[in-house]
């Protein structure tokens, strides 16, 4: 099994190297994903990432396992078993500890969620913690729209390789004016190397694999991707009920 340590920064790097999230040394976070090597420096920068990090702790003092536990980094990035260990008042707890003094208002979007018992994954944080479904309810939509569906977790089935890229047949998050949806497969170019240097083994035609920010981030299982399905689905479902019955702003 890959180290826990080394499947978050697989999945965190991507958006970090773009300057979204964690600390400023990514190029330290691709030598961690690319190599596989993990020691006291690895945990200290998963550490600073302010919006994963709390999750991984939650999950791993329910199922009392180590923040960066194989497991308990899957659960947050992808789902697992882990996550029906999480007691929804202690998931409620965290939520208002991180965001009721700065989110206001819109506290009541985000508590709304927690009730509806949508899992604490990477999924729920992207469709129902980030501002940008609260900006599609004022009309702003491309921006926001592409922001989404690079950020969640996608999944999809590789179809070629061209040097560092990959073919990917995955979905794409579509919007028609009222519901966030997933698109037919079609193909998209993802980065798997940087040089010949991956984050994940090397791809090849057939293999399954997850992608953040345009990247793939591993290789995985189909009941992985399954359950990555089942998880994005049911925080889509909550950002849909928040775009028909919108009850407040949005959270910064």
């Amino acid at each position: 099994m890959t180290p826990g340590a080394t499947r978050f920064v697989r999945y965190a790097y991507p958006p970090n190297a773009l300057g979204y999230c964690g600390p400023d040394d990514h190029l330290a976070l691709f030598e961690y994903g690319s190599t596989g090597a993990v020691d006291g420096g690895l945990r200290a920068l998963a550490a600073e990432f302010e919006g994963a990090w709390p999750y991984l702790e939650l999950v791993a003092y329910a199922a009392n396992r180590d923040p960066l536990d194989s497991e308990v980094v899957e659960a947050y990035w992808i789902g697992n078993r882990l996550l029906d260990r999480v007691d929804l008042t202690a998931f409620g707890n965290s939520m208002e500890t991180r965001f009721r003094a700065r989110s206001g208002s819109s506290w009541d979007a985000v508590s709304d969620a927690v009730s509806s018992r949508v899992k604490p994954t990477h999924a729920f944080h992207v469709f129902c913690v980030y501002p940008w479904v609260g900006l599609m309810r004022t009309g702003s939509i491309g921006s926001p729209l592409q922001i989404l569906d690079q950020c969640r977790i996608r999944w999809g089935r590789v179809a070629a390789i061209d040097g560092d890229s990959a073919i990917v047949e995955s979905h794409s998050l579509e919007f028609d004016g009222t519901r966030l949806s997933l698109s037919l497969l079609r193909p998209e170019k993802v980065t798997w190397a940087s040089d010949g240097r991956g984050l994940a083994k090397t791809p090849a035609p057939g293999h399954w694999v997850s992608m953040h920010w345009g990247w793939i981030c591993e290789c995985i299982s189909p009941f992985a991707v399954r359950t990555l399905e089942r998880e994005t689905a049911a925080a889509l479902a909550v950002a849909n009920r928040g775009l028909a019955h919108p009850r407040t702003g949005v959270l910064g």
